[in-house]
């Protein structure tokens, strides 16, 4: 299995129970609208996790790197206030986004990530700059419905399969896939208005 980081511009404290079940309901639609895959059905959750290539223990151990990041960064205050930054994980494969204000703030966010178990992969795509702003944010989860949807309805493509993150109208592209299904996914990417730039972090099975 080989991985691939490859820039495309575009021409122009829960019990387990709970953190099981956030993990599973969550897998494929969650960032279409962050918490909004609360409100997916049972028989929408089942055929995610029956088309999901990961094993169902490393389904739960990426929400649970996700949440864990969260809480630990939130617990060094004056560092949360200064910063935005999510963590996105994929078969243990952990995704930075956001921004930092200067250089020691985005290396001790990173460096929070570096103290979790488990992880395979850190992508450090934080940037330099302040705070992307409400509305903006609002417009990226907008985006990454948009190819979410996009991908739903095109031939080739299982959008349970990949993972859409859009972080200031860039899109990264998470995913265990084959290069066939991979290129068709990154195409739908590319093609849907509105995006600045994809960011290609899949792990190829062939």
């Amino acid at each position: 299995m080989s991985a691939l980081s490859l820039r495309l511009d575009r021409p122009a404290t829960a019990g387990a129970g709970r953190l099981i079940r956030c993990a599973l309901v969550a897998l494929a639609v969650s960032q279409l609208a962050g918490c909004a895959a609360a409100v997916i059905g049972a028989g929408a959750t089942g055929v995610a996790v029956a088309h999901d290539r990961r094993t169902a223990g490393t389904m739960v151990e990426d929400q649970t790197l996700e949440l864990k990041f969260g809480n630990l960064l939130s617990s060094q205050t004056a560092l949360a206030e200064r910063t935005h930054v999510e963590a996105n994980s994929y078969n243990r494969v952990l995704l930075l986004t956001g921004q930092a204000p200067d250089v020691q703030s985005r290396d001790a966010v990173v460096d929070i990530a570096r103290k979790l178990e488990n992880v395979r992969r850190i992508h450090n795509e934080i940037t330099i700059a302040p705070p992307t702003s409400g509305g903006r944010r609002t417009n990226d989860n907008y985006l990454t419905a948009k190819v979410k949807s996009k991908m739903a309805v095109t031939a080739g493509i299982d959008p349970t399969r990949v993972k859409a993150v859009t972080e200031n109208g860039v899109v990264y592209l998470m995913g265990l896939v084959e290069r066939e299904e991979g290129q068709r996914a990154i195409d739908v990417a590319r093609q849907t208005g509105g995006v600045a730039k994809v960011v290609v972090l899949f792990e190829y099975l062939d």
